[in-house]
């Protein structure tokens, strides 16, 4: 779905689109006379991928772009709500309630490490994996480009970048009010409120959102629901002062608190990750903690350039408590590795990050445009992970040094720079060129606190980018580019050889078209990624140690068509496929592995669906909307022995709605589809058993939206 939201240009249809997007496009929508035949087009959208504001087709990257009405109208309260809608993207739920692995293109997430592709909220980098998965509530547009963005968006966007904007405070007092409950007790509240404190001068925000739930999943043996949400809410406050014409201040924080169930992996005992079972662990798990954010942006506006400040300073914590032999003195009475024993863990991560980013953008109106900046990150880590025996199913066992099995505990300190910039210049009319280049430097430290030993790595990557497009037409567009992507090399636990850094080369060609006088899209692109050094992950749970590595070479290519139709007034079709092919070409530490696929891939996903708009009496509108997602065979693991069956989901929303207000039903995963989030097979587990994390089941519910 390319995100364009339906423009009805009939005069009086303004009243179907609940949200403010919807109603600000139907005023800019040309008006007509009532004997005037009705002019139906998918509305532009306007994104800022490339640090300036540009037309979505005009845009010479695979990119996927969500407006705050394509939000509402998909439901999507949540990160895995959007993903599931891209193309050669997917996000899997592991371990902790915070705790995701993303893939994009055949490139793996990484857990306690660098993600795979660049995650920024309000120009401000989320650089810890935990920061991906999230709450969305408030947010006017997301934007998720595929393939390297490293000139730009620097280490970590190897894959690609998600570009959340949330809404701007308003010149005009204004709110909104949401909620929904759902199957398993589940309860969620979100609304904002925004208007001028000194109008014209100096404006506010204020969003925030709760939720809970008993959860959805049983375990088997206690029969308590493991996947419950005892709380989760989340307040974000902005205030923008525009001091001049020339000069805008924005400030802006955020607060998450959270408790909610974790750990819940089941044993699985045959081997198969087609048999689906129910956690049977005794250790009850939990995840808990909470999530600071403040960030402080400035825009000067000359003749000459915009300067762009934006400094950025986040504080995560997240423990968790839990099984580690993920099963029961009943059912396994030979207990943790057969040693006749009960077994739990627990982890406690603490993260600090401070960013500070510059920047220069030329006018967008000249021939020749520019972008140069710098940037600068500090992180602090601090990991704790213990494993110890468990007498009596309470994590304040933790604490018992009697118990202890195993107590690693490391502060990471990580230092980053990098020089950046882009020239694009428009040789003819039709034909464009543009070069970006960035030049990353990483510095590591990793002391190990219980023997006071300290470990030293840096890292580095020069990150070029070369793009021509080639416009055919006002509706078509034609592009090629080359370029690299890198992805920062650091320390497993202490004791635990250090793991390198991983760079891939991308080739990609691709089109964007719009057809049949703008109610037809079309956009696509073939890409080859060559990976040295690709990342991936695994458990020594003997050790209670997560071990990252390195597979030596390893060859990606696939391809990626995204359509949205306006069929008639009020009807909009869509769909996205994307494939996935990727090689392990060498491979020293696994040479078994060389011809399989990597770890965690989907050979292909596909998306389909609809949605429909009528008036069913004045001022009142009906709205149905379908959505079909489709996945490929999915390899867990490098060996390529467990494979994941294919998967078919179905979502729907109907609702009644009017100007401010909108009522819902809601259903996901419709045919009860069963799956697992993860799944890891013992050879790469330590365990004597393999080990799956059940996905979320059928829910339905209704929602209640109230705009004033």
């Amino acid at each position: 779905m390319t995100g364009r939201r339906l423009r009805l240009a009939r005069k009086g249809l303004g009243l179907m689109c609940t949200s403010a997007l919807c109603a600000e496009a139907y005023l800019l929508a040309p008006a007509y006379s009532q004997d005037e035949p009705s002019t139906l087009t998918l509305d532009q959208i306007t994104v800022t991928s490339r640090t300036r504001e540009e037309n979505l087709q005009d845009v010479p990257i695979q990119v996927t772009a969500l407006s705050a009405g394509d939000i509402e109208d998909a439901g999507i309260g949540s990160t895995q709500d959007f993903i599931d809608l891209v193309p050669n993207v997917t996000l899997d739920d592991s371990f902790t309630y915070l705790n995701t692995f993303v893939v994009v293109r055949g490139v793996t997430q990484i857990n306690n490490a660098d993600a795979p592709i660049a995650i920024v909220i309000d120009g401000v980098p989320q650089n810890n994996q935990k920061q991906f998965k999230m709450n969305l509530f408030d947010v006017e547009r997301i934007e998720v480009l595929k393939g390297p963005q490293g000139a730009l968006y620097g280490r970590n966007a190897i894959g690609g970048a998600v570009n959340i904007v949330t809404r701007q405070p308003s010149n005009e007092f204004e709110g909104f009010v949401a909620g929904s409950v759902g199957k398993g007790t589940a309860i969620d509240v979100w609304g904002g409120v925004s208007g001028p404190l000194v109008e014209d001068k100096v404006l506010f925000r204020i969003a925030g959102l709760y939720k809970e739930s008993d959860g959805l999943i049983d375990n088997a043996f206690s029969g308590a629901d493991v996947d419950f949400i005892d709380h989760d809410y989340s307040i974000r406050g902005r205030v923008q002062v525009i001091a001049s014409d020339a000069l805008v201040l924005d400030l802006r924080a955020m607060f998450n608190d959270f408790e909610a169930g974790a750990i819940y992996d089941t044993a699985v005992f045959s081997g198969d990750p087609n048999d689906f079972q129910e956690p049977t662990v005794n250790f009850p798990g939990e995840t808990f903690g909470d999530v600071v954010e403040l960030t402080f942006k400035f825009d000067w506006e000359t003749d000459f350039a915009t300067l762009t400040g934006i400094t950025g300073y986040t504080n995560l914590d997240e423990a968790y408590r839990g099984d580690l032999d993920f099963s029961n003195p009943v059912d396994d009475p030979g207990g943790f590795l057969g040693f006749g024993i009960q077994a739990a863990q627990g982890q406690d991560l603490f993260v600090e990050l401070l960013s500070q980013e510059l920047r220069l953008v030329s006018p967008d109106d000249q021939r020749l445009r520019w972008i140069v900046g710098g940037y600068y990150i500090h992180t602090d880590r601090q990991l704790r992970t213990r494993a110890f025996v468990d007498l009596d199913n309470t994590p304040g066992q933790i604490d018992n040094p009697a118990l202890r099995l195993v107590d690693l505990n490391e502060d990471n300190d990580n230092a980053a720079w990098a020089i950046f910039g882009q020239a694009e210049v428009d040789i003819t009319d039709a034909l464009s060129a543009a070069v970006a280049l960035r030049y990353d430097r990483d510095r590591r430290e990793q002391m190990d606190l219980n023997s006071g030993l300290i470990r030293e790595a840096s890292f580095d990557s020069v990150q070029p980018k070369i793009t021509l497009t080639y416009r055919a037409d006002d509706d078509r567009l034609i592009y090629a580019s080359w370029g690299t992507g890198f992805r920062s090399g650091g320390f497993n636990a202490p004791g635990i050889p250090i793991f390198a850094d991983e760079t891939l080369d991308t080739l990609e060609a691709g089109v964007k078209t719009s057809w049949a006088g703008g109610r037809l899209v079309v956009n696509g692109a073939f890409f080859y990624s060559f990976v040295d050094d690709f990342q991936f992950f695994f458990v020594d749970a003997a050790t209670a140690s997560q071990v990252i590595s390195n597979i030596d070479e390893v060859e990606i290519f696939g391809f990626e068509l995204e359509f949205q139709a306006l069929l008639s007034e009020g009807l909009e079709v869509f769909g996205a496929l994307g494939t996935t092919d990727s090689e392990i070409t060498a491979s020293s530490l696994f040479p078994g592995s060389v011809g399989n696929k990597t770890p965690k891939t989907t050979d292909y996903t596909l998306n389909l669906g609809f949605q429909y708009r009528r008036e069913l009496a004045n001022g009142v509108a009906g709205f149905l909307r379908v959505d079909y997602e489709h996945r490929g065979n999915k390899a867990w693991q490098i060996d390529n022995d467990d494979i994941q069956k294919e998967l078919d989901f179905v979502n729907l929303r109907v609702g009644v709605e009017g100007e401010r207000w909108g009522l819902y039903f809601w259903g996901r995963n419709l045919t009860d589809e069963r799956f697992y989030t993860d799944f890891n097979p013992m050879q790469f587990s330590g365990l004597d058993v393999d080990l799956a994390f059940l996905g979320p089941p059928r829910s339905f519910g209704a929602e209640g939206r109230f705009r004033f």
